[in-house]
């Protein structure tokens, strides 16, 4: 059997490996294996609407009664909801969540947290991984002879939302007019009727999961609908929730589209104005946007650039004592006030900071000026260094040797998918399609799928 965790977890097709009940019974085991210690014996487990959630849901809890594991079971919830649950419940050693975020209904994931609410580091899953394809991991049980229960979470939404809601003291954000795309996911019935209780004018789209329509059309990464809706609402704003809602992206009333990074430079121009931008810091990517290098310098806040993952974001936002950080994708995260991303939290503190500054979204969004990118996914059928295909190593330096001192081109895997990932940035928009595509076509002739 092959490795298991990615960038985000573990993730893949339904019912095809690793994503499967054999594996997730597995990791139940290795999970309590790892993570139970002396009185704090809870494992809390959520999961997003797709319709094989319950598969791995049951699989999980399975795994961890027989290990004498106590599991609480929170239902369809966001992710973050999971972490926060795990860091304000008393005896929880950790928690889990069934999802494959933004990814179609198809795929599903196992995401792990620890008891205070942060995803594994790379060691901690290392170890898990071990345990789980251990040849003796189904011995584990054995001496196990109180399986723990398996209870129902009721009020699990109504501890979360009474979190978010206690977030911003005082918040009212009466007079914004706003439309919001739940995605069919994990936000469905927390959003609305959270934002709303905040005075939010408010029309909300894709509130209806059915198991298969999780991001289909929908979501943070299919914006056409939130779009039309906001320019025939005439709203202020829309708000696009990914399948998990770990992740926000907005659109303005004029139906454009406020990327991630404009979303940070925003939030921490406010917090910095405040005096709530700790060690004046903001930790993003090194897939930014290079205009929010250029916007935070402006504003004199340091950057400093993780490598991709929200997981090197959290890493180096610990290290340099930073509160503000994210991915361009929308994934934020604000440490003063949650261990993980929080695409909810991300919403509050942009509708915050619009409420607080009496200016709309596209006149903030002005703060920071976008550098022309193009980014293409190209299939791939393996995933080899890249520094080891020649035809690809050489394509990437000649256009390198190209924008010297006006670009930069970035070429990744994806951690979640089998892609490959070509991110140029030039100074003019056809400079940036001409050599995207240069190197996505050398790509996909000699690694293509």
């Amino acid at each position: 059997m092959g490795k298991l965790f990615g960038t985000d977890g573990i993730r893949g097709k339904a019912n095809t490996y690793p994503m499967t009940a054999e594996i997730a019974l597995r990791t139940g085991r290795a999970i309590a294996h790892h993570f139970i210690k002396n009185s704090n014996r809870k494992v809390v487990i959520g999961k997003d609407t797709r319709l094989s959630g319950d598969i791995f849901e049951h699989a999980l809890a399975a795994g961890l009664s027989s290990m004498g594991t106590e599991v609480l079971l929170a239902g369809v919830i966001p992710t973050p909801g999971v972490a926060y649950l795990c860091k304000s419940m008393p005896d929880v050693a950790a928690g889990i969540v069934i999802s494959a975020s933004h990814n179609p209904y198809q795929d599903n994931g196992i995401k792990v947290f620890n008891g205070e609410g942060f995803k594994l580091d790379m060691v901690e899953e290392s170890e898990l991984e071990k345990t789980i394809l251990a040849d003796d991991n189904s011995n584990l049980s054995e001496s196990q002879s109180n399986p723990g229960r398996i209870c129902i979470l009721n009020d699990s939404i109504n501890q979360y939302s009474s979190f978010l809601k206690n977030l911003i003291p005082n918040a009212d954000f009466s007079g914004v007019k706003a439309v919001i795309d739940c995605s069919n996911g994990a936000s469905s019935s927390i959003a609305p009727k959270l934002l709303k209780e905040l005075g939010l004018d408010l029309t909300a789209l894709f509130t209806s999961p059915d198991g298969k329509n999780i991001n289909r059309d929908c979501g943070s990464e299919h914006l056409q609908s939130l779009i039309e809706k906001v320019k025939e609402t005439k709203a202020d704003l829309g708000l696009a929730f990914d399948g998990d809602a770990d992740r926000m992206i907005a659109v303005d009333k004029f139906g454009k589209t406020v990327t991630g990074d404009q979303l940070i430079a925003i939030i921490a121009k406010h917090e910095k104005e405040n005096g709530h931008l700790d060690n004046n810091t903001v930790v993003t990517t090194v897939m930014s946007n290079m205009g929010l290098g250029a916007c935070l310098g402006h504003l004199g806040i340091k950057h400093i650039m993780a490598q991709v993952g929200d997981r090197n974001v959290m890493l180096d936002m610990k290290k340099t004592g930073s509160v503000v950080g994210g991915e361009d994708s929308g994934h934020m995260i604000f440490l003063n006030h949650h261990s993980t991303g929080d695409g909810l939290i991300s919403a509050l503190k942009l509708l915050q900071t619009i409420k607080a500054t009496g200016s709309p979204l596209h006149e903030l969004a002005e703060i920071m000026t976008i550098f022309p990118q193009k980014l293409v996914n190209v299939a791939v059928r393996e995933k080899p260094e890249i520094h080891n295909v020649p035809e690809i190593k050489n394509v990437i330096s000649d256009v390198e040797n190209q924008l010297t001192g006006k670009g930069r081109v970035l070429v990744r895997y994806s951690g979640t998918q089998n892609m490959c990932r070509v991110m140029v940035e030039a100074p003019t928009t056809e400079q940036t399609d001409f050599y995207a595509k240069k190197i996505a076509d050398v790509v996909k002739k000699v690694i293509g799928d």
